[in-house]
């Protein structure tokens, strides 16, 4: 995981979207806030689906799943 300013981001997109294309999370700060992810289609068509996965069960407690699905993707690098 790599956590940038948005304005790094800004000024060396290509050298981040290479990096997410071998597989990094990229963490976009704005002024010390994260306010976005940059992930690789594949990491974000898992990620929905095993969402959906969740929903289909339908016996889920909401919280749990969230928190099942932070701690399998927050340390994906």
């Amino acid at each position: 995981m790599i956590t940038v300013t948005a304005t790094d981001i800004q000024n060396n997109f290509g050298k981040y979207l290479q990096a997410v294309q071998m597989g990094n999370e990229i963490i976009i700060l704005k002024n010390g806030n994260e306010v976005a992810r940059l992930i690789s289609k594949e990491s974000c068509v898992s990620f929905l689906t095993d969402s959906l996965t969740g929903v289909l069960k339908e016996n889920y407690d909401e919280t749990t799943i969230k928190k099942e699905r932070a701690a399998r993707y927050e340390n994906i690098d």
